[in-house]
């Protein structure tokens, strides 16, 4: 095995698998944190944090090629346009 391979198909997960059990390790400990006013930020950002783990490194986004980040970006955007109307829609009642 090359070590450019070696670098992609083992070292990888397993660096991404590693910052995903840390940052669920701090989702834990802020789960158990009294409340704070920085509260939901903090947590936001866990998962934004987590999301960016999975996407670059479980999907491979950053060698794919344009087309495919393209389409995970309108993806992104078609989700998030649809949270906010489901949530505009529950503010309305």
């Amino acid at each position: 095995m090359t070590r450019e391979c070696r670098r992609f198909v083992i070292l990888a997960p397993i660096a991404s698998w590693a910052g995903l059990m840390v940052l669920l390790t701090l989702t834990v400990l802020y789960a158990y944190w009294p409340g704070a006013p920085i509260k939901p930020e903090i947590g936001l950002s866990i998962g934004i944090a987590k999301a960016l783990l999975i996407a670059l490194f479980f999907m491979q986004l950053r060698k794919s090629a344009g087309l495919v980040k393209l389409a995970s970006l309108a993806g992104l955007i078609w989700a998030s346009f649809l949270f906010m109307l489901t949530f505009a829609d529950l503010l309305t009642r």
